[in-house]
């Protein structure tokens, strides 16, 4: 397993759309393990391949207490969702630092297939919602951030940016 270098806002790249996975083979597999092991070093609750420049559709998230029982969504669709919204802080490991308001549905049901290649379907609400639908977002080039305000988008765009500049090693 690998750790994977994740992208950060406002990368371009983040809004790639991302593309059905044929076939769930070994190469595909070791995504999966290399996204958990990266989602878990990074200390979220979900990733989604499109944060680690991968476009295929492929989501890993563990919203559990003892981060023990890691989901696997490969070609994830939503089936059903509730009619009631709430109003929720999110953030996002590709926009580290930043929390704000989003509003999502209470509750979702999911179809995908697993790391095996199997199909399965589960129902989710609370935290596991909000990831399941904040991960889907990054599958369809869409972030968190552009929930908000044009002047809050710009304001979190400069600090990334800075952010990024001044992690970057100072040449001589």
């Amino acid at each position: 397993m690998a750790l994977l270098p994740i992208l950060r806002y406002p990368d371009p790249r983040l809004h790639t759309v991302a593309t059905p996975v044929a076939e769930v083979d070994d190469a595909v597999r070791r995504l999966v393990d290399d996204m958990l092991e990266t989602m878990y070093e990074a200390e979220g609750v979900g990733l989604a391949a499109t944060q680690v420049n991968v476009h295929q559709r492929v989501i890993v998230m563990d919203t559990s207490e003892d981060r023990k029982q890691p989901k696997v969504l490969i070609n994830p669709e939503l089936v059903a969702t509730s009619a009631e919204t709430r109003r929720g802080d999110e953030g996002c490991l590709s926009v580290p630092t930043i929390y704000d308001e989003v509003e999502r549905h209470v509750r979702v049901t999911v179809r995908a297939l697993g790391r095996d290649g199997q199909p399965y379907q589960f129902e989710a609400e609370g935290l596991e919602a909000v990831c399941v639908q904040h991960e889907m977002d990054h599958l369809a080039g869409k972030v968190f951030v552009e929930y908000l305000s044009p002047l809050k988008r710009e304001r979190i765009k400069t600090k990334m940016l800075k952010k990024t500049r001044e992690e970057q090693p100072r040449r001589r």
